[in-house]
């Protein structure tokens, strides 16, 4: 009888335990839901260095590996939760200031960029008081840059309307821009008096993945590689003493890695794409002239990753500077942007910003909007029209349009 009672009380609790484990493990997301992931297409050997380069991406620094001695971060993915939208305490900040018509980053005083944190034993850095534009920028999803980096500058160039010649009141421009020393141009580049034209970061001054990423290890985390051995010192403190490891402390191969994985990530998801309000609301969105620079579909051209050669895709960009009016002029400016003038951000995987941003969505370059609404509100210079005609809509027509902002 004992026996048969024990064995009554194991079995009970063992469907006690399933069912606790049943409420208590979260059912696996959506794959709808999900920002990060390879590409399809790839081959085997390709999706073996694409998860090499993840391993990296997620690799948290310590002083003893290179961090530092200042920097803004420990590690990519701790901006880049999840390869989405970071949260507004992980703003970069950059400074600078105009000595008569000249942009003068201020090098001398650690510019452009802050690292507003330090090794042990060392002082970081503060915005010094001469600095007059400053700008706070979230960091970017990093889903889809594969894609936006095959797009021939031909095609960014046929976007262009410097001088309105349409008449629509909106004239992109591309931002030309000086590459980096160890920049390798490719077949689709168009320079212009040694310049080329910039496609990352909210300025569009980065021209590829690879100066993004070289500039996130060295500007970031004060992680020094191959391709930029120089350490970053705190010159605002006469601080002049690097960290404890030599440099460079990554190799080519690491950084090649990061960059290969941030080439292969998938693009971001569409949700709820068949639904009456959502397509409503892409027509209202195309109606007020929201497309003139969030272009829905741009198009690859050649590339070495077969899985990114000739594709079409939908990123809600021209990849081109636009003057968005004084409310959103920082009075801060990257290669020939105008402090006015900001990147068109791709609209893709907005709908899931807030699943990266601890449950709570901040919009714009520096996460000020908190609604889309809000967003849309900010919108002046070329895109007073939109904004104009946004607050014209019945609620219904703003519902619907929202709905399809957040199913992208």
């Amino acid at each position: 009888m004992k026996r048969a009672f024990s064995m009554i009380i194991q079995i009970a609790g063992a469907g006690i335990f399933a069912l606790s484990c049943s409420e208590l493990l979260p059912p696996a997301p959506e794959p709808e839901t999900v920002l990060a992931g390879p590409l399809e297409g790839l081959t085997a050997e390709q999706v073996r260095a694409h998860f090499a380069g993840d391993g990296e991406f997620g690799r948290i620094f310590s002083r003893e590996e290179g961090l530092g001695p200042i920097f803004v971060s420990n590690a990519c993915e701790s901006c880049h939760i999840g390869d989405g939208k970071g949260h507004p305490l992980k703003t970069l900040t950059r400074f600078g200031r105009y000595d008569g018509n000249t942009w003068n980053p201020m090098l001398d005083r650690g510019g452009p960029q802050l690292q507003q944190r330090a090794i042990s034993g060392y002082p970081p850095e503060t915005v010094p008081p001469e600095a007059t534009g400053v700008t706070r920028l979230l960091p970017p999803a990093v889903t889809g840059m594969g894609f936006l980096e095959a797009v021939p500058d031909a095609a960014i160039l046929a976007l262009a309307d410097p001088d309105d010649a349409d008449g629509d009141g909106i004239s992109g421009v591309p931002n030309y821009v000086q590459p980096p020393e160890y920049f390798t141009p490719q077949p689709h580049h168009l320079p212009q008096n040694g310049l080329y034209i910039g496609r990352f970061g909210k300025k569009a001054a980065a021209i590829d993945l690879l100066r993004q990423v070289v500039t996130a290890y060295k500007e970031d985390m004060g992680v020094t590689s191959d391709f930029d051995p120089r350490e970053n010192f705190n010159v605002q403190a006469g601080q002049f003493t690097g960290d404890e490891v030599a440099d460079p402390e990554v190799s080519a191969a690491t950084v090649g890695n990061v960059v290969f994985y941030i080439r292969t990530l998938k693009t971001p998801p569409r949700r709820n794409e068949s639904d009456p309000e959502v397509r409503a609301g892409e027509t209202t969105f195309a109606r007020i002239g929201c497309a003139g620079c969030h272009v829905p579909t741009l198009r690859t051209g050649y590339s070495d990753i077969a899985a990114l050669r000739e594709k079409e895709f939908h990123p809600y960009t021209d990849l081109l500077l636009h003057d968005m009016g004084p409310e959103l002029d920082d009075a801060y400016t990257e290669g020939s942007a105008l402090t006015s003038e900001w990147r068109t951000t791709p609209l893709w995987g907005i709908g899931l910003a807030e699943d990266s941003q601890g449950g709570r969505a901040f919009y714009l370059h520096d996460g000020r909007a908190t609604t889309l609404e809000e967003a849309i509100e900010y919108h002046g210079g070329e895109a007073a029209g939109s904004r104009s005609a946004f607050r014209n809509l019945s609620p219904e027509e703003k519902e619907q349009l929202i709905k399809f902002l957040k199913s992208l």
